[in-house]
């Protein structure tokens, strides 16, 4: 590996370099990423029942201690849970936007590797083959076969170095994409749906004072027939 990297120039360092940076962006990401995943249905699912006991406050802390974005956008509609639907759709899109840079840190980075080290390696290739023929010239055009093949392979190190850091890297920035994409979905369906059962609720409770109200005024009025009819007789 050291000898590989001696005969490929500078550049290989700096390729080198990139690969590095490549990684650790992954096992960051990764690991960042996979602490950041819940089971949405069941956080959503504790959270519905306490709030069909009318436990704001515990529902909070419930969401609170939980980790990841999709926990965060929910606990923003919970904050604001007595605003009116369109408001709490607001709320949850707008949480969710500033989740998604956290989401996708280092990813422009992780790219822009992917891009570069193609160029890097083609770079020192290019270098590589004019100093060949820098020396070609410098032996009044006289060169043997081990020497011209020895500058080939110089070369061309480069360009086999730039594409072997950059399909790893590619991959490494399609699988954190990926999971992203599944994080942003998560969070939109924990949005919609905290929105559904906060209203949903809330007009729950508005009919079932309704009814109270209702009948309080049927026992009422009963009663004050009662009182009349025994006043009439």
């Amino acid at each position: 590996m050291i000898e590989l990297v001696t005969k490929g120039g500078p550049l290989i360092w700096l390729l080198l370099a990139c690969s590095l940076v490549a990684l650790g962006i992954f096992a960051e990401r990764f690991f960042h990423l996979h602490r950041s995943v819940i089971d949405v249905a069941e956080l959503l699912q504790g959270v519905s029942n306490l709030l069909q006991k009318r436990n704001f406050s515990e529902a909070l802390h419930e969401v609170a201690g939980t980790p990841g974005p999709v926990a965060r956008v929910v606990k923003a509609a919970l904050v604001r849970h007595d605003m009116s639907r369109s408001d709490l759709k607001e709320i949850v899109q707008e949480a969710g936007q500033l989740e998604v840079p956290k989401l996708e840190r280092y990813l422009a980075v992780l790219l822009s590797i992917v891009y570069v080290a193609p160029l890097i390696g083609l770079l020192a290739t290019v270098l590589g083959l004019t100093d060949t023929f820098i020396k070609l010239e410098g032996g009044n055009g006289f060169a043997t076969p081990a020497e011209l093949s020895n500058g080939v392979y110089q070369a061309l190190l480069g360009s086999a170095v730039g594409l072997a850091v950059a399909i790893p890297a590619y991959l490494f920035f399609a699988y954190l994409a990926a999971f992203v994409k599944t994080l942003m979905h998560d969070m939109e369906r924990g949005g919609i749906e905290i929105v559904n059962i906060l209203t949903d609720q809330r007009e729950a409770a508005a009919a079932a004072t309704a009814e109270i109200a209702a009948n309080s005024r049927i026992i009422a009025f009963d009663k004050d027939a009662g009182t009349g009819s025994k006043r009439g007789r």
